[in-house]
């Protein structure tokens, strides 16, 4: 054993736990100007948080600083069966249309019949 060890185990319960308050105290110390140096120099960088809109303030800002646009609702063209969720075809495949087929269903059976007539009328 090392002799800080034997050390520390000699000690009270009320002398480690005066030990443990104090490293705490430090450590938190130490935390809280590591935490301001980063601030510092992530403001320097890219003038701060104020880069990052609040969601709840409006438009989002994408970190070109312009505002994002905002993108028409797509209707669902899909649809399953079984527990009526839906798709809109953009996007990851859901894993139920996946695992429909690789069973050998094909995509256009969870077609929604509603989908195909609103398209046709935008065309």
């Amino acid at each position: 054993m090392s002799a800080k060890k034997l050390e520390l185990e000699l000690m009270s319960l009320d002398d480690l736990w005066s030990l443990h308050e104090e490293i705490s105290g430090i450590l938190s110390a130490r935390i809280k100007a590591e935490k301001q140096e980063l601030e510092k120099r992530l403001a320097v960088l890219g003038g701060g948080m104020a880069a990052f809109a609040d969601p709840s303030t409006g438009p989002a800002i994408s970190p070109t600083g312009k505002p994002r646009r905002k993108y028409p609702r797509v209707l669902p063209k899909y649809r399953n069966p079984q527990t009526s969720e839906t798709w809109s075809g953009r996007g990851k495949r859901p894993r139920w249309l996946v695992a429909a087929m690789k069973s050998g269903r094909k995509i256009e059976e969870f077609r929604l019949g509603d989908a195909n007539s609103k398209v046709r009328q935008r065309a």
